[in-house]
Parts: structure tokens; sequence; C-alpha cells
């Protein structure tokens, strides 16, 4: 089951990877690319989380106020 898993997600991937890279690519090509660049992605992450621990938490909360700052600047602060 992990398998077939790993293949849908990868085509989902794929799909998204190649139209915001503006790749034209066949079915095949599309999934493997997105499930080789899945299992490359969850090794980073999973290094990086390891590695940094506390700092990638930093990261992740730096990220996520950015998100509000620019939401608050978009639809906030416009109205006034």
């Amino acid at each position: 089951m992990n398998v077939v898993l790993l293949i849908i997600i990868g085509a989902a991937a794929g799909f998204l990877a190649t139209r915001l890279m503006r790749l034209e690519t066949d079915i095949i090509t599309t999934v493997a690319i997105g499930v080789a660049g899945a299992i490359v992605g969850g090794l980073v992450l999973q290094v990086l989380l390891t590695v940094m621990g506390a700092f990638a938490g930093l990261i992740g909360a730096v990220l996520g106020a950015m998100v509000l700052i620019w939401l608050w600047q978009t639809y906030v602060q416009k109205r006034k």
C-alpha cells in the first residue's frame, strides 16, 4: 500500500512541480519526477529537523509570522 500511496503523491507532486516550472513532460516522467522529489524532499526535511531541532522551529515561526504580516498588509491595512 505504501508504494501505491507514494506513486499517487508522486504523481500529484510531479504534476504541480512541472506546471510551476513550466515543463511539458509525459505522465511517466511526471510521476518519476514527483516520486524522486518526494524521496529527496523527505530526506532533506528529515535531516534538517534532526540537525536543526529548535532552529527549524524558529525558521517555521518566522515563516508563519511572515505569512501573517503579508495577510495583514494585504487585507487589513488596505481597508484603511
